[in-house]
């Protein structure tokens, strides 16, 4: 497959692989663009696999840059139900098509955005965006009451979702960021949970990967050739962030996942 493309596939490769750099460091949410350019390259189940060890890379830098703001009690209470969510894509994924497989998950990731915005227009926000030294009193008091008031139900849906679709379409990206985002955490927290969210699961993924065929020797070779725009997109990204103010950075991950959604809906009706 790789010894076909061009030199057009090989730059938009490239792309898509800075893409999901600076996504892992930097615009929570992008990556979903890199991984659909991707499913464009070649066909969509595929893609997950080739893709996986680049998010694995980033995922790399990423906890190495933010490692120090991860929030370990709510990454805790998410990993069982994230685990059981992969084993059921890896048992549904021979009997969904790519079309299926996009209606579902888009469908999902949009009515968690419905009820995440449903939630969020009852409750008050904190003024002001949050600099890297530390959120605001009232951002810290709010985060706090949000994250006691989600119970087991609401973690176990998430975890379960963000399992299941990024084994699938590599599709979680959507559905932590409106996880975290209903957390309400600063920029850099999100980030960290995040980094170690992603870099765990991913990791958790590959065996499965490798026996359904989509993980192989053709694959690490293209993964090796494209590792270089993954790492530089890394460092944009962590710029990117130190100066991204903090509903700007919530804006930019909810209105992602709005993109992602109705992406995946389109695809599916499309095809």
């Amino acid at each position: 497959m790789l010894a076909e493309w061009g030199l057009g596939e090989w730059v938009l490769a490239a792309a898509c692989a800075f893409i999901i750099g600076v996504s892992k460091t930097g615009i929570a949410g992008l990556g979903m663009l890199g991984i659909v350019l991707f499913a464009n390259l070649m066909p969509a189940k595929l893609s997950s696999g080739f893709v996986l060890p680049m998010l694995i890379m980033g995922d790399c830098v990423a906890v190495a840059a933010y490692r120090k703001d991860a929030q370990w009690a709510m990454l805790l209470k998410l990993f069982p139900w994230t685990g059981l969510g992969v084993v059921c894509g890896y048992f549904a994924m021979g009997h969904l098509t790519n079309a299926q497989a996009g209606a579902f998950i888009g469908t999902i990731i949009l009515v968690f955005i419905a009820v995440h915005l449903i939630r969020q227009g009852t409750k008050p926000r904190s003024s002001g965006g949050t600099r890297v030294g530390g959120p605001s009193a009232l951002r810290k008091a709010t985060a706090t009451a949000d994250q006691k008031t989600h119970g087991t139900g609401f973690v176990a849906t998430f975890g379960i979702m963000a399992g299941f679709t990024t084994l699938v379409a590599n599709a979680a990206g959507p559905i932590m960021a409106i996880y975290l985002l209903a957390m309400r955490l600063p920029k850099l927290q999100f980030m960290g949970t995040a980094a170690y969210f992603y870099l765990l699961m991913n990791c958790f993924k590959v065996p499965f990967m490798v026996d359904l065929g989509l993980i192989n020797w053709e694959s690490a070779k293209g993964n090796l050739i494209l590792a270089p725009a993954v790492f530089v997109g890394t460092l944009i990204g962590r710029v990117v962030l130190q100066k991204m103010k903090q509903q700007l950075f919530e804006m930019i991950a909810l209105v992602l996942s709005v993109v992602a959604g109705l992406n995946l809906l389109y695809r599916s009706w499309a095809g």
